[in-house]
C-alpha cells in the first residue's frame, strides 16, 4: 500500500524508529540532528540543532545545558527554513524532556511561522513500556496505517523474557543500579526499572513511571548493588566507558560488590535505553543478557553492551 500524501518529519529518534517499524521510512522527509536509525534516514534533511556543544564529559555537558536553560526556554533550535521547504504533513515530537530533544512548545511555535501547509503535530510522552505501545498506536492512526502486527511482535519478545525470569527465586534476582548520567550522578527512571524487573533484577533507585532521580555518591556506595549498568543519555559505548572510568576514580569504588565480582557494565544508551521506541525491547534483551547470561544470549554483547573492565585492568588504567 502507498501513502502519496504523507510527508513526515520526525524530531526525535524514538519517533523515527516508530515510523520505521510501521513500514513508513520512505515517507520521512526530514529528521532531527540525532535521528540515525535506521541508517537510511541519515541522508534526510536535518531540521534541528543543539544550541550547545555536545562534546566533552558529562559534567561539561551538564554545565553547558544548565547555563543555557537559565537564559533560554530551549536548548535546541528548529530550522524553520528547512521545515518551510519540506512542507510536511505530519511532525513527530515529544513533551517529556526539554534536555533530550526539541519540545512540543518549540514545534508549535515553529509551525506557527510556516507560510505554507498546516502539518499535524503528534507529541509523544511515554513513561512506561505500555505508553510506548500507545504511542505506536497513536502514530499509526494519525498516519493511517495498521499497528497491531508491530505491537504484537514487540510484546511477544517482552513476554518471552518475562516467561524465563518469572520463576526466578528472590535470591537469584540481583539488585541493579542503572546509571543514566555520571556527573552529576543520576539513576535511570521511567521505563528502565520496569525493564530491569522483566529481565530478572531489582532496580534499587529509579521508580517505574517516574523521572530519573539525582543521586549522591554515598547513595550508590551505601546501596552497594550486585550489578551496575551505565547507560548515559546520548553516549555510545566509548564515551560511556570514559565517563564510567571517571566514576571509578572515586574512593571506595573498588570496595563495591559489583566491582569486586566484575559485574559493572557499559551499554550504548544512546541507541537503546534512552530511546522510548521499538528498540526498548532490544534494551530489555540486553539487560536480560547482562543479568542472566545463563538463560539469555541474543547476541548484543560487544555492540550493545560490554563489561567495563576487570578490576585489575581498571585499577592499572586509573593509576597509569
Amino acid at each position: 500500500m502507498t501513502y502519496p500524501l504523507l510527508k513526515i518529519v520526525s524530531l526525535i529518534p524514538s519517533a523515527t524508529e516508530i515510523v520505521a517499524a510501521l513500514g513508513l521510512t520512505d515517507y520521512l522527509v526530514g529528521r532531527s540532528h540525532e535521528c540515525d536509525y535506521p541508517a537510511t534516514v541519515q541522508a534526510l534533511p536535518i531540521c534541528t540543532e543543539p544550541k550547545f556543544n555536545p562534546d566533552g564529559t558529562s559534567l561539561e555537558i551538564h554545565d553547558r545545558v544548565t547555563e543555557l536553560l537559565q537564559s533560554a526556554l530551549s536548548v535546541y533550535r528548529i530550522k524553520t527554513d528547512v521545515l518551510e521547504q519540506l512542507q510536511p504533513t505530519h511532525i513527530l515530537t515529544q513533551a517529556q524532556c526539554e534536555v533530550c530533544a526539541v519540545s512540543l512548545g518549540d514545534v508549535e511555535q515553529a509551525v506557527a511561522t510556516l507560510t505554507q501547509g498546516n502539518p499535524q503535530v503528534i507529541s509523544l510522552q511515554p513513561q512506561v513500556l505500555a505508553d510506548v505501545w500507545m504511542d505506536i498506536d497513536r502514530v499509526g492512526k494519525a498516519l493511517g496505517v495498521a499497528v497491531d502486527g508491530a505491537i504484537a511482535s514487540l510484546q511477544q519478545r517482552v513476554d518471552a523474557c518475562i516467561q524465563k525470569t518469572a520463576p526466578l527465586p528472590e535470591a537469584e534476582r540481583p539488585t541493579v543500579a542503572c546509571i543514566e548520567w555520571v556527573e552529576p550522578l543520576m539513576a535511570a527512571g521511567n521505563w528502565i526499572p520496569e525493564l530491569v524487573d522483566h529481565a530478572g533484577g531489582h532496580s534499587i533507585f529509579g521508580v517505574v513511571g517516574k523521572h530519573s532521580p539525582w543521586l549522591q555518591w554515598d547513595d550508590l556506595a551505601k546501596a552497594d548493588p550486585d550489578v551496575i549498568v551505565f547507560m548515559p543519555c546520548g553516549f555510545d559505548l566509548n564515551r560511556t566507558r570514559d565517563d564510567a572510568l571517571q566514576l571509578a576514580k572515586r574512593p571506595g569504588w573498588s570496595s563495591l560488590k559489583a566491582v569486586k565480582t566484575g559485574r559493572v557494565y557499559i551499554t550504548d544508551g544512546n541507541q537503546y535505553f534512552n530511546r522510548p521506541g521499538p528498540r526498548l525491547v532490544d534494551s530489555l534483551e540486553i539487560l536480560a543478557e547482562i543479568l542472566h547470561p545463563e538463560r539469555f544470549n541474543f547476541g548484543y554483547q560487544t555492540t550493545g553492551w560490554q563489561t567495563l573492565m576487570p578490576l585489575a585492568t581498571t585499577e592499572s588504567r586509573l593509576n597509569g
